[in-house]
């Protein structure tokens, strides 16, 4: 049984900023609250009532799921498979070599491209009112947070300027050293001996186990 939802490849994303970039297009950026609230369970699934509710039956009564809710691992699937019934009903396509991806052919030639990680939606494309349209109805499927252009995904920050866009990863950088401990380490332009041999295992010096 899968108990995972699929996300985004970087591959993906650099083609989305690479596409926006050349031909101008703008990238939104929307944001889906609880999601994993809005998970239906097709499994038969029970628990325990919780503390405190019907304390006198609570040991010979137990409670049948109909949604999904935050700790399950059915959860990110039982997401995203009614998000994707909802794009698909939309009448965009599922791209088959990303299933977080999605795109609309309208009739006027224009192209929405939607891509979806968890809980995080880059949208953009070359026809604006499918966009608004798109909006609209996410907003009425989904508590959806809307907010505005596109500024950080998948640890890639966006800026947006006359020029077109510059992306950057210095935060996810920054970050990653303050939670590792290694802010003040030295810059290096190589981050390892370029003169360094690697060899065999069977050369490498013992670790001994002094615990």
């Amino acid at each position: 049984m899968e108990t995972f939802a699929p996300v985004a490849k970087m591959n993906t994303v650099r083609v989305i900023l690479s596409l926006a970039a050349n031909y101008g297009w703008n990238l939104q950026q929307f944001d889906v609250k609880n999601a994993f609230l809005d998970g239906e369970i097709e499994e038969e699934i029970y628990m325990e009532l919780p503390p405190g509710y019907g304390e006198k039956t609570a040991a010979k009564t137990v409670c049948r799921l109909k949604k999904a809710f935050y700790g399950l691992k059915q959860s990110p699937r039982a997401w995203f498979e009614r998000f994707t019934k909802v794009m698909i009903g939309l009448g965009f396509k599922q791209s088959q070599g990303d299933h977080t991806l999605f795109i609309k052919h309208s009739k006027s030639r224009g192209v929405t491209v939607l891509l979806v990680y968890v809980d995080d939606i880059i949208v953009t494309g070359d026809d604006e009112e499918e966009q608004q349209l798109l909006g609209q109805h996410l907003a009425k499927e989904f508590e959806i947070k809307t907010l505005g252009k596109l500024k950080y995904f998948l640890g890639i920050e966006v800026a947006h300027s006359r020029k077109g866009i510059f992306i950057s990863q210095q935060k996810y950088i920054t970050d990653l050293l303050k939670e590792t401990g290694r802010t003040t380490c030295k810059p290096a332009s190589t981050p390892i001996d370029p003169n360094l041999k690697l060899g065999n295992a069977e050369e490498d010096t013992a670790v001994v186990n002094c615990g």
